[in-house]
């Protein structure tokens, strides 16, 4: 009897220019935030062009970009990969606040979330995008 082989890693590329804002979001995220998704693997990303290099190799699944970074910020980045890329990664931004919801939904990002990091309502937000996309 052979064995069904393991589904593929979901890659998520983790955007900020702050090392340790992709530190918190990884861990808050672990490697598996609910058992019905695939394992996650991660790409951290600390610029903008390479975020679009990443893109444009097609090697990202899903997209967390922070919305404070700098000079780049992931509003931005998710805005212009929604209007450039046809598929498009299903995309979380992260806020400042949660009063700058309409930023994310000009963005037209799937999903958003606040700083700081929260390892219970980021995971939550996540996995209900990615079940949401059918990934």
């Amino acid at each position: 009897m052979t064995q069904d082989p393991q589904p593929h890693a979901l890659r998520v590329l983790v955007y900020s220019d702050d090392a340790e804002i992709r530190k918190q979001v990884i861990t808050a995220l672990g490697t598996r935030p609910d058992p019905d998704l695939p394992v996650l693997s991660f790409l951290e990303v600390a610029t903008a062009p390479m975020v679009f290099i990443q893109l444009d190799a097609g090697s990202v699944d899903v997209v967390i970009a922070d919305g404070e970074a700098t000079p780049t910020g992931g509003l931005g980045i998710a805005k212009q990969m929604k209007d450039e890329l046809d598929p498009c990664p299903t995309t979380l931004v992260l806020l400042g606040r949660a009063d700058d919801r309409w930023l994310a939904d000009w963005s037209r990002a799937d999903a958003w979330s606040t700083h700081p990091i929260d390892p219970i309502a980021l995971p939550a937000t996540f996995v209900d995008m990615v079940r949401a996309a059918d990934l």
